[in-house]
């Protein structure tokens, strides 16, 4: 009777378990739960021009796993998402369209955008633009400043403020995703081969374009400088290119004060945009001055007001 009443009883417990582990809520259904997400105007405008055409992920909602965790960040405003979904749009995707193809824009523009409100800023005083993660997603910073551009400026005055913290920063992470792609030749490294400077010093030093930079930035390893040449060729005009250039020339005098042997800097620059150049026409089929042109034409059209940038509308 004992033994009968001892197999009931480990009978009973095995059903027991059985039903625990059945009913147990954290096996069935997590207890972590996503707030649902109703589409607005501006998410069904993004899936329009964004991700049915491009498979482009415009991500403007704030998400934590997608920020730099090792800078202060804040999300960006919903006004100022639009204006700079616009700007993407028309100056930097549709550009590549015009120039390249949308089969190539399909191919190789990153598959994700992610907004954060303020600058990323460095112990040194600098701060990061944008940033491009393995050819899959660019991030793009300081987004709430943007309106305060075109309540504050207009003309080629609002044009030079967009392209020199927005647009050419678009430019600049392509690049970047095109180099990982395809890499340029060893010979631009050679161009300025003992040059390169820490990023704690380039901002201090007044002769960059002196010793064949042509921003100071780029004196911070050869896949920035090449980066910054493309997107400042492309963001600027023929004038103002020849000016950077004569500037290069007249500062390589300030150089040689300190080292007599120094190149010319106007020479090294201009070494280096062909290379930049011929790595365009060669590995893509991309003609900078057309792209520089287009650029440009574009540009007009938004600080002339002719492309609305606040629409989100069908």
């Amino acid at each position: 009777m004992k033994r009968f009443l001892y197999i009931i009883a480990v009978v009973s417990l095995c059903f027991a378990a059985a039903s625990c582990a059945q009913e147990d809520p954290l096996k069935e259904k997590s207890v972590i739960v996503d707030s649902p997400l109703t589409m607005n105007d501006f998410d069904r405008w993004l899936e329009a021009n964004y991700l049915k055409p491009y498979n482009i992920e415009f991500k403007y909602r704030y998400a934590l796993n997608e920020s730099d965790m090792g800078y202060y960040t804040v999300p960006a405003k919903y006004e100022a998402a639009i204006i700079y979904a616009h700007l993407v749009k028309y100056l930097c995707i549709d550009t590549y369209d015009e120039i390249a193809g949308v089969d190539f824009t399909r191919g190789y523009f990153p598959k994700m955008f992610f907004l954060i409100g303020a600058w990323e800023y460095r112990n040194n005083g600098s701060f990061v633009l944008g940033t491009a993660e393995a050819g899959k997603k660019i991030m793009l910073a300081g987004v709430n400043d943007l309106p305060l551009y075109f309540e504050n400026y207009e003309g080629d005055e609002l044009g030079d403020k967009l392209n020199y913290y927005y647009i050419k920063t678009i430019h600049h992470e392509f690049t970047h995703i095109l180099n990982q792609n395809k890499e340029f030749a060893d010979a631009f490294k050679q161009v300025t081969p003992s040059t390169y400077v820490s990023d704690a010093c380039f901002d201090t030093d007044e002769y960059w374009r002196g010793r064949g930079y042509i921003t100071a930035y780029a004196q911070s390893e050869p896949r920035e400088d090449f980066a910054e040449l493309l997107s400042e060729y492309v963001t600027h005009t023929a004038e103002w290119w020849a000016e950077q250039i004569a500037a290069a020339d007249s500062e390589t005098a300030n150089v040689r004060e300190s080292n007599p042997s120094a190149p010319n800097g106007a020479t090294l620059i201009e070494s280096k945009i062909d290379i930049v150049r011929n790595y365009m026409n060669d590995s893509w089929d991309i003609d900078i001055d057309k792209l520089r042109d287009i650029i440009g034409r574009r540009m007009n059209d938004v600080v002339s007001g002719r492309v609305d940038l606040n629409t989100v509308e069908l």
